[in-house]
């Protein structure tokens, strides 16, 4: 705990830098055996899921086969076995000590949200026992009014319904001396709306199974059943102490460090990245993960990133729907466990400037469940070792390729938020224009198909397989993954890495869509096959003819080359791809014709939903702008022009006495300097208060989005390179808020 009161001003930055000093690595105990040995991984992974594993100890043979179809193959949940499974979670849950369960949904937050509700009941008799039921099981009813719905219902409208998603295990949450069964869940309104961002990645798993399970069978695989979209999602973040944290007002009410100057070291040296991890975080790690293997979140990596104080955890690929909640508790042990190292845990996508921002790469793919051993388990994504197999592949990535060039725009939307817009196009992340990277191979073998091959009367498709090098691909792309980081939507081997989602974000929304619009490729592609069939062409033959079609229609969106440049800009506009720059435009695409047209067709979104999510995007990026924008002024007001002043006072009165002394004064250039300064900067600060009244008179709140991003944040801007310039001068016994080279480098 410490022991920091967290006041501002010099003083306090001081104490903060000497109790930083007294810091030591926190200990902590992990869970051991009877003799007191240290339990492995494998002993005590999971302990707080019910999952798999733990209901085919504990339900009967017929209710697990049956709970174990829905969770494998997404079949709706039997009524009949709701009770059988209700009390066994129960026991479960009470034999490790937990007293209240809650629905664990997804509102349009970004985050998670509950309401707890005691086990305790009352028998006919009166005396208090522990009841848990099938129907307190599957549905709750917690209020809905206060959630954001994006004008799908109105404030008096509160009934929303929480309903059990068996494909997630529940699982206990410790906190203080409580715990707590979790049931992850969806949220729905009385009519029936999402309210939620489970409800619509759910519906885009299934679509996505839908096509790709018609067009395996179109091309012979009759086995498979269900094909499912698969995520590992790299989770970056900053570290700083808690004391630094608590000094800073823009951290704590926006995440992201609104003024401060550049340290002359920052990242220039690249010995961060990758570098030995200091004690206190290796410390933090590792209970972090000790937190999150308990709850079966298969964390595996962890490292230094680019920046300093910057670091990253990356897990093992899980189904996406699991993949996104199990984010959502790493990202939420994350901040937890910060607290008990004194570190404050800042997931925003850029909180300081100058340095390298945070992103949460989705890796993604998709498996098959097949009824023989033969598929089952394969990777969709995966090149094979026979022509057939890689003619396969082919026609899934030019499915890939044709659902993000059909629809970039919602690609582009699905990650824009005001924190992703001071990341998105730096040298650090790929740039706002949506395009694809598979690698120079692949690249190859696509202008060829394009050009024919294959297509072309005597010459199966086996044998152009073969000469085109595609039986080569399992072996070189094992040594080809992640090879162009300035590229939003990758090839990385065996798998599509969309590395443009922001580090804050929930991946339950870009899941959605990609999920989404790889499904409306895949259609595309499915009816460009029947096509082929129908005039009679062999299978073979007919798959590369559609990869032909697709490759030609697809060639603006690939891109090898240097994503951050210039040039790309240029020519990206040339290929006519969009650059959405900012978050308003991006959230555009959202309700444009062409995207009703797709989500609503497939069923992830209805019209209202899709419209209820722009709604909702936009008054969360003009919420977080405001309050930006408050708190800079703020700051201003009460924390670095009064320590300018009082800095500027003492150079004056320097200045006179030594006029008084009649000898001249070193000091009178810096302090006409400082007083010019402090004259710029509450001009800048006027006109940002000026801009700001404005908002308020806007009268929708798309035009107030336009309106910050447009000139609010160039004002923004502008207040802050004063008082950066400021901190420079100022003498460092006067300057209040801690300095980037103590928050990123004193640990």
């Amino acid at each position: 705990m410490s022991s920091f009161s967290g006041g501002l001003g010099p003083r306090a930055r001081f104490e903060a830098i000497r109790e930083l000093t007294s810091r030591t690595p926190r200990k902590f105990d992990p869970p051991r055996d009877a003799n007191g040995k240290r339990l492995a991984i494998s002993e005590f992974y999971g302990m707080h899921t019910f999952g798999l594993r733990q209901m085919k100890e504990k339900l009967p043979k017929d209710v697990y086969q049956k709970l174990a179809s829905t969770i494998e193959m997404g079949k709706k949940l039997d009524p009949s076995i709701a009770n059988t499974v209700a009390n066994a979670i129960k026991e479960w849950a009470i034999a490790r000590g937990v007293t209240h369960f809650t629905h664990w949904f997804q509102p349009q937050t970004g985050s998670t949200a509950e309401k707890h509700d005691a086990f305790l009941s009352f028998d006919d008799s009166g005396h208090v026992i522990e009841k848990f039921s099938g129907s307190q099981l599957i549905q709750s009813e917690p209020d809905a009014s206060s959630f954001p719905s994006g004008g799908m219902r109105t404030t008096f409208e509160a009934r929303g319904y929480t309903a059990w998603d068996p494909s997630s295990p529940v699982f206990i949450m410790e906190s203080a001396s409580t715990k707590t069964l979790c049931i992850p869940s969806v949220f729905i309104s009385y009519h029936g709306d999402a309210l939620d961002e489970k409800t619509a990645l759910l519906r885009s798993m299934d679509v996505l199974s839908s096509k790709a399970v018609e067009l395996l069978h179109k091309i012979g695989l009759k086995d498979v059943k269900r094909v499912v979209p698969t995520l590992g999602v790299e989770q970056e973040y900053f570290l700083i102490d808690r004391a630094f944290y608590q000094q800073r007002p823009d951290l704590v009410m926006s995440g992201r460090s609104l003024v401060g100057g550049q340290p002359p070291k920052g990242q220039q040296l690249e010995d961060h990245y990758f570098g030995s991890i200091p004690s206190r975080v290796q410390a933090y790690m590792a209970e972090v993960e000790h937190e999150l293997y308990k709850l079966g979140v298969p964390v595996k990596t962890r490292h230094n990133e680019v920046a300093p104080s910057q670091f990253e955890t990356a897990p093992i690929f899980e189904e996406a729907n699991v993949a996104t909640d199990h984010n959502q508790l790493t990202m939420e042990v994350l901040r937890k466990v910060a607290l008990r190292h004194n570190f404050s845990c800042l997931l925003h996508e850029k909180p300081f400037a100058g340095v390298n921002g945070s992103g949460k790469h989705n890796n993604w793919s998709m498996g098959i469940a097949a009824s023989g051993p033969e598929l089952d388990g394969d990777n969709l994504l995966d090149p094979g070792q026979t022509p057939r197999d890689n003619l396969r592949f082919l026609l899934v990535l030019a499915s890939v390729l044709k659902g993000v060039h059909k629809n970039a725009g919602l690609l582009r939307a699905s990650i824009a938020s005001s924190g992703n817009d001071h990341r998105l196009g730096a040298n650090e992340a790929p740039p706002a224009i949506i395009s694809v990277f598979v690698g120079d191979l692949l690249s190859k073998i696509l202008d060829e198909v394009e050009a024919g091959a294959g297509t072309r009367g005597g010459e199966s498709a086996e044998a152009a397989v073969i000469k085109m090098g595609v039986s080569k691909l399992p072996e070189v792309m094992k040594d080809n993954t992640d090879r162009n980081r300035t590229s939003p939507f990758a090839f990385t081997g065996n798998k599509f890495e969309f590395r443009a989602v922001g580090s804050s974000a929930s991946t339950a929304f870009p899941a959605t869509i990609v999920n989404a619009v790889i499904a409306d490729g895949i259609a595309e592609v499915t009816g460009y096959l029947d096509a082929e069939l129908k005039s009679g062409k062999a299978l073979d033959v007919a798959i590369l003819a559609a990869v032909q079609k697709a490759a030609k229609e697809t060639k603006a969106i690939r891109f090898e080359g240097n994503g951050y440049s210039e040039e790309w800009v240029k020519e990206a506009e040339k290929r006519g791809l969009q650059n959405l720059r900012k978050t308003p435009e991006a959230l555009e695409q959202l309700i444009s014709p062409a995207a009703k047209k797709v989500l609503t067709s497939l069923g992830v979104f209805t019209e209202a939903e899709l419209v209820s999510r722009y709604h909702v995007r936009v008054e969360r990026y003009v919420k977080n702008l405001l309050i930006e924008v408050d708190t800079l002024r703020q700051m201003v007001d009460t924390v670095i022009l009064p320590a300018c002043m009082m800095y500027h006072g003492a150079l004056a009165s320097a200045v006179a006495a030594a006029k008084t002394a009649g000898v001249s004064s070193p000091s009178s250039g810096t302090c006409d300097k400082v007083g010019t300064l402090i004259a710029s900067l509450q001009t800048k600060r006027a006109a940002l208060e000026s801009a700001f009244h404005k908002v308020e008179q806007l009268g929708s709140e798309d035009e107030k989005a336009k309106f910050l991003s447009r000139d609010i944040s160039v004002l923004m801007a502008e207040v802050r390179s004063i008082a950066d310039e400021l901190e420079a001068i100022v003498a460092d016994d006067f300057w209040p808020l801690p300095k980037y080279r103590e928050m990123l480098f004193l640990s």
